[in-house]
């Protein structure tokens, strides 16, 4: 099983012509986050075979530079965004790791599936293309994984990405929740739920090897204007 058959599944059983031409127009008359040719990057860096663990986001980054189709990640050289500081702050508590960019490309390169379930967004726009398909693209991404992998472990910070949790076999997969790592919430429980971790306990008690959360990899600049 790959991307490339799951994709043709799924456009199989949705008709995403109304998104497509929604999307046509707006990269064509609008600025859009990510650039169109980074907008599948999470499949790029993290193939089907190679799926270890699920991040789930909720849009990308809205302001110029940052999103380059990985949830969470921005460009090298951006500012990192307050959520994912709080990520990093939680990730040097719970296995004493600092990382220095706020690229989190080398997540993708070990296995981890940095999915936001809507993939792309207008600039300066919060939730702008929520509701004009990518729902239903990503509901079904989710549904795969859980159904033609076994121990993965899915990671869901937030009431948002925790709507999704039906859509996941238990049985076969690790789940694991907390508030979302935004300032407004990270204190009420993200901050010490040692996700990164517990993660790794998982993959190692099924004979995976573990991520290297403190992995930095750069993504080809060619691919990431």
């Amino acid at each position: 099983m790959n991307w490339e058959t799951i994709f043709k599944d799924i456009k199989d059983k949705h008709d995403f012509t109304t998104m497509d031409d929604f999307l046509e127009n707006a990269y064509a008359v609008k600025t859009v986050y990510p650039a169109r040719k980074n907008i599948y990057n999470a499949f790029k860096y993290t193939p089907f075979d190679q799926v270890k663990v699920v991040i789930l986001g909720q849009d990308p980054y809205h302001g110029p530079n940052q999103a380059h189709g990985l949830a969470f990640s921005v460009k090298n050289g951006t500012k990192i965004p307050p959520s994912l500081r709080n990520m990093y702050k939680e990730l040097e508590a719970d296995i004493g790791c600092t990382r220095i960019t706020g690229e989190l490309t080398g997540w993708a390169e070990e296995g981890v599936l940095l999915l936001n379930t809507v993939m792309t967004v207008e600039d300066g726009a919060a939730h702008s293309h929520k509701g004009i398909g990518w729902e239903t693209f990503t509901n079904e991404v989710i549904q795969a994984v859980s159904d033609y992998k076994a121990h993965i472990v899915f990671i869901l910070w937030g009431k948002p990405a925790q709507s999704k949790r039906p859509l996941i076999d238990e049985t076969k997969h690790h789940v694991i929740t907390s508030v979302h790592p935004s300032p407004l919430s990270a204190s009420r429980g993200f901050f010490g739920s040692k996700p990164y971790s517990r993660t790794n306990d998982y993959l190692k008690a099924h004979n995976i090897p573990p991520i290297d959360w403190c992995k930095e990899v750069l993504m080809d600049e060619s691919a990431a204007d």
